[in-house]
């Protein structure tokens, strides 16, 4: 059966598809792919850089073709990577024979033995995750969680003079302002988009056991952890600078970094229905007034506090007695 809005598991790739389809091109198995091309191909130009003593001949100018493998890649290029894998039984490593191949018709075949050097498919994985998470959130999350701030805001300008009864635990309080009490919405949001984008997009890229090993036995000339520490902050533009580590290659959050785009999908999903509501709202002001106006007694409060500063005896139980019963309190 083909995947339809019918056919769909989950409702994101069913029947919200086409709201959430927007993340397609950061969490589908073809974003995957993608992004592990990339990884693959800037990690290359990033030897070539350095340069390794066997990279020393490459031309910069093959760089523009390079990065059209991941630039240009396509449908068809990924159902390539997954027709090797069906050989390789290995999605990373399909990756890999893949560029390969691309490289051999750029005729720079020679070079591409060092495709993947000194590498594990975590560092891929761990590096090209991340780094779709990081594009989905600027890219798409946070624009829509600003229009949602900015409409809301705009709510409360258009509506601060419009007093209304405030409830506590379900009960008539003292009144406020409609535009106060959404504004409350705009900070708490306002705070959210911040930490949102305090976040360090982090990456591991260190080899099997993420100590380099590999790297300094070939090249133990060069400082690896520099490299890294740059190729993940400059080339990639994503990542927190990483320490040596230990213990790597823990898969046990494999299926989980899969489904990352799930929760951010339902998330956006969340804001897109919301905008839609706050776009059909309109002010009852009537209504407003006439609950006011059956509940007096939330002036209580009020008339308490200036009792205490003219020091009438027992002020809250006068005015609880007064307010605490079955009668009407009018104006």
């Amino acid at each position: 059966m083909d995947l339809t809005e019918l056919s769909a598991i989950g409702p994101i790739d069913g029947r919200y598809r086409k709201t959430t389809s927007v993340f397609s091109s950061f969490f589908s198995e073809f974003a995957l792919i993608k992004y592990r091309v990339k990884v693959e191909i800037e990690y290359f130009i990033g030897l070539c850089e350095l340069p390794l003593p066997q990279l020393n001949t490459i031309d910069s100018s093959i760089y523009d073709s390079l990065r059209r493998i991941y630039l240009d890649f396509s449908e068809n290029d990924a159902l390539l990577v997954k027709e090797i894998e069906k050989t390789t039984n290995h999605d990373v490593k399909a990756v890999e024979y893949f560029i390969k191949e691309k490289m051999e018709q750029l005729s720079i075949g020679e070079m591409k033995e060092f495709v993947h050097f000194g590498l594990t498919s975590q560092d891929i994985n761990n590096t090209a995750i991340p780094m779709s998470l990081k594009d989905a959130i600027q890219q798409v999350y946070l624009p829509i969680l600003k229009q949602l701030i900015d409409v809301l805001n705009d709510l409360a300008n258009q509506w601060k003079g419009i007093s209304m009864l405030a409830r506590t635990h379900g009960q008539p309080a003292s009144p406020t302002r409609l535009g106060k009490e959404i504004m409350v919405f705009v900070e708490r949001l306002q705070e959210q988009k911040k930490q949102l984008e305090q976040i360090t997009f982090a990456g591991k890229f260190g080899g099997a056991t993420g100590n380099f090993n590999a790297h300094h036995v070939a090249y133990p000339e060069i400082d690896w952890i520099d490299f890294a520490n740059n190729f993940l902050s400059n080339k990639l533009n994503m990542s927190s600078k990483l320490p040596i580590s230990r213990l790597q290659r823990d898969l046990t959050d494999s299926t989980v970094l899969r489904n990352i785009g799930i929760p951010i999908s339902h998330s956006y999903l969340g804001i897109m229905s919301t905008l839609k509501g706050l776009n059909k709202l309109l002010l009852n002001k009537s209504a407003f007034d006439k609950d006011l106006e059956n509940n007096w007694a939330v002036v209580a409060e009020a008339i308490q506090t200036i009792l205490r500063r003219e020091g009438y005896p027992n002020p809250y139980e006068a005015l609880k007695a007064l307010t605490r019963n079955n009668d009407v309190i009018d104006r």
